[in-house]
């Protein structure tokens, strides 16, 4: 049976953490983050997923709310979790749009060491001014850039890290390219993996061909079976320009999940969450996003605005803007009207995220299916609680996966290369 690979996302950003609800704690004290590592290595996890931001975001000219108001530095907690867990992988997303490789490789090759084999890196990339004022450099990368950067980035941090030989000898290193003239001698002996995983978060196409040339896993999101498989198929096939198999890399969608003792009991609990997460004002928020207007003075529970958006607003900084809001308004719209739904039900309706919900039994067959069929290699969870939000899923699911055999009992190496069966880099000296 395709075994099944499981990471967890530290909840905090957009309308996924109900902040309301009273068994939601601190989205920066260190038990936060321990109690969902601890939970995720009991479940027998992959890796603890980190995200980040650069920048405070801002909606109207001021700072969004309902996002988390600040963050602390993903390797610095990753750090501090290393020597509270032994097992599961510690994951950091850190831009390569506003970081040097010499500095960023290093303290990646650094976690590695501490945690003997257990760091990866989430490589994003940002073309975004509003974030690069935080940084000398400023926005100064056109989008077009922003993925050949990342790619030399990667690239670079590569040398580094086969600066040293697997017998703990050093050489000098020297890259010369479009972004990167550096040369000198890396500090850190060569890690317990080679190199650190690398994982890419993204859908579009630049996003899909810079996973097939250069990452280990790829963190997308799919709404259905079907959509799963198209995205899975188009990605794996990829690979083979690049002289690379379809197991070099792990497809792994982010996805929420609801359990409940029954089905009925799983639908009635998930939408009661979704009406959390898209409170009245986070509905008019979502719909300032799209429409890049000021709609504060309308109805969430009325109907959609008949103005068009604005597609050259401003309205919304340092958040990926919606790529096309005419397109998106009229498919709003459409189903608005298909099904007489205010504002609020409309973006509840259309902002869902793939979701697996059910009875334990439900949701453990379904998941099995997704992997089964070529549709994912595993999932990243998402929960809509921190800290707490993932201990249902370990203590009612995983035993299940794991009576199907679809899901490991005991974790059978060290390293997270060895948990994703990932084999690792050979030596290029």
């Amino acid at each position: 049976m395709k075994q099944m690979h499981l990471a967890a996302h530290f909840p905090g950003v957009n309308s996924t953490t109900v902040w309301a609800d009273p068994r939601s704690r601190s989205q920066i004290d260190f038990t936060s983050f321990e109690h969902l590592a601890r939970t995720a290595e009991r479940g027998k996890f992959d890796f603890f997923f980190l995200a980040e931001g650069l920048r405070l975001r801002e909606h109207n000219g001021r700072i969004h709310d309902l996002d988390v108001v600040g963050r602390p530095e993903s390797l610095t907690v990753l750090n501090a979790l290393a020597a509270v867990t032994e097992r599961l992988g510690l994951a950091a997303t850190v831009n390569a749009t506003f970081n040097e490789p010499y500095e960023l490789a290093r303290r990646l090759a650094t976690l590695d060491h501490l945690s003997a084999g257990r760091a990866a890196w989430n490589v994003v990339t940002s073309s975004d001014a509003f974030t690069g004022e935080n940084f000398r450099r400023g926005g100064y990368l056109d989008r077009a850039d922003r993925y050949t950067r990342a790619a030399e980035f990667v690239s670079t941090a590569r040398e580094l890290w086969d600066s040293w030989s697997p017998d703990g000898t050093s050489r000098p290193f020297a890259h010369s390219g479009r972004h990167f003239e550096i040369s000198g001698e890396f500090t850190v002996p060569r890690s317990p993996q080679g190199h650190p995983v690398v994982i890419q978060a993204g859908d579009s196409d630049e996003g899909r061909e810079f996973a097939a040339s250069t990452a280990d896993v790829i963190f997308t999101r799919h709404g259905t079976l079907e959509a799963g498989r198209a995205f899975y198929a188009d990605v794996k096939a990829r690979l083979a320009k690049y002289g690379r198999q379809p197991d070099d890399l792990r497809i792994m969608p982010g996805v929420t999940v609801v359990v409940g003792d029954t089905d009925a009991d799983a639908e009635q609990d998930a939408a009661e969450i979704r009406r959390l997460q898209v409170s009245p004002q986070n509905a008019i928020l979502s719909l300032e996003q799209v429409w890049g207007r000021d709609l504060s003075s309308y109805d969430p529970d009325g109907p959609l605005p008949a103005v068009d958006p604005d597609p050259g607003s401003s309205i919304v900084q340092g958040r990926v803007r919606v790529a096309d809001p005419l397109g998106v308004a009229a498919k709003w719209r459409a189903l608005s009207e298909s099904k007489g739904l205010s504002i609020r039900e409309t973006v509840i309706e259309s902002t869902v995220r793939q979701s697996f919900i059910g009875s334990p039994e439900t949701v453990a067959a379904d998941l099995e299916k997704f992997v089964a069929t070529d549709a994912a290699d595993g999932f990243i969870l998402v929960p809509h609680l921190t800290p707490g939000g993932l201990d249902d899923f370990v203590d009612r699911v995983v035993p299940l996966l794991q009576e199907r055999g679809a899901f490991r009992s005991e974790y059978t190496g060290s390293t997270l290369r060895s948990h994703l069966g990932l084999a690792e880099p050979v030596w290029k000296g």
